[in-house]
């Protein structure tokens, strides 16, 4: 009888195995930025448009999977700094991060799906652009958490995945010496192609 046993848990197993779903490509795409600004004297302008590239990998069944990325993404903002003069100074971010999002979804009618979860971002560099030098002192952290939430298509080995991404925390809490809480948030949408 504990053979039996064994062999039911074996088979099982294996069905479970083979009926998961594993795949691996390159993807790519473009996102729409901006710096949510809170502090005084500071508000947000401007939105930037940015690209991101790299690899993403699928594990999964028939309805559930979670699909980890490894990015490279360029993205940024503007923010601008209110003067009593008059004359504002408008301050255009530019990032470079390695980004890796660990989406969790779930796949509606064997083409849709609804994705969500965290992301891990690794800042690499910025650049900092103004007229009037006043964003000398700005405390980029190096590393930070947020989230992505979205829909996907499937259409064949073609996925299609349109994205909303958000700072669970502050990406830098001063500009110039003044306290401030920016946030990162962006709407991409990229294209990837699975391989196998």
């Amino acid at each position: 009888m504990k053979n039996v046993y064994l062999l039911l848990i074996a088979v099982l197993c294996f069905s479970k195995l083979s009926a998961q779903d594993f795949s691996i490509g390159p993807k790519v795409g473009v996102s729409q930025s901006s710096i949510a600004v809170n502090g005084d004297g500071f508000e947000s302008g401007s939105t930037s448009l940015g690209y991101h590239v790299g690899a993403f990998v699928r594990m999964g069944g028939a309805s559930v999977f979670v699909q980890p990325e490894f990015l490279y993404t360029n993205t940024g903002g503007t923010i601008i700094q209110k003067s009593d003069t008059g004359i504002d100074a408008s301050i255009d971010a530019n990032f470079n991060r390695l980004d890796i999002p660990f989406m969790v979804g779930v796949k509606l009618a064997r083409v849709f799906r609804i994705q969500a979860g965290p992301i891990a971002s690794v800042l690499l560099d910025y650049t900092l652009d103004d007229a009037l030098n006043v964003a000398q002192n700005v405390d980029y952290r190096s590393s930070t958490l947020g989230y992505q939430a979205g829909i996907g298509l499937d259409l064949g080995n073609l996925i299609l995945d349109f994205k909303y991404e958000n700072s669970l925390g502050r990406i830098a809490q001063s500009v110039a010496g003044f306290n401030t809480d920016q946030r990162q948030n962006q709407l991409m949408v990229s294209a990837g192609f699975r391989l196998f």
